[in-house]
């Protein structure tokens, strides 16, 4: 019983990990990575499709992205979504392929970023103590079924566990503004 409640928190911990990692990689950092656009929802033939569907990614330079459409029909409505999306990058078309080219970040910009990307880490570290404060609330409800020291010694497990994770959310955070920061 006890390792069930301790293996769904480290399950759940995980699970903000992999949220953290996912919103960290679609923010722009001034270099070219197709996790930033390949979301992207393209209207085609009536259908909102991820643009990972319609099209290949190749970055054949640190701040060039291009993206090579299976269908040259769909170019204007790949670009329409580039457009409309908030990622402040004009795409190139020459027919076959486009081109978007990042430009340097702004220091102002960079701030916002990490703003941005601190705030992310912070819900993921609220998100390990809520995972920790069910799985802490489960023990609790297994006190008259299990021994004390077993209890005391999953809620240590549990909070190492939690320490563990949010040390991760931190390493992550910190490399995300190291990127952010390099010019």
């Amino acid at each position: 019983m006890i390792e069930e409640v301790l293996e769904e928190a480290g399950l759940m911990m995980e699970d903000s990990i992999e949220y953290v990692t996912g919103q960290f990689a679609i923010v722009r950092t001034g270099r070219a990575n197709p996790q930033i656009v390949q979301n992207l929802r393209v209207n085609y033939y009536g259908a909102s499709l991820p643009l990972q569907q319609l099209a290949n990614f190749t970055v054949p330079d640190p701040r060039l992205l291009v993206i090579h459409p299976f269908d040259r029909s769909a170019i204007p409505e790949i670009e329409k979504a580039l457009h409309t999306s908030d990622l402040g990058i004009n795409p190139a078309n020459d027919g076959a392929v486009i081109r978007l080219a990042f430009p340097p970040l702004t220091e102002e910009r960079r701030m916002e970023m990490i703003r941005i990307v601190r705030r992310q880490a912070e819900d993921g570290r609220v998100s390990v103590r809520n995972a920790r404060r069910r799985a802490k609330s489960d023990l609790d409800a297994l006190k008259g079924l299990c021994s004390d020291d077993d209890l005391r010694r999953a809620e240590r497990n549990l909070q190492d566990l939690t320490n563990r994770i949010i040390k991760q959310v931190d390493t992550l955070l910190k490399s995300k503004e190291a990127e952010l920061l390099e010019v």
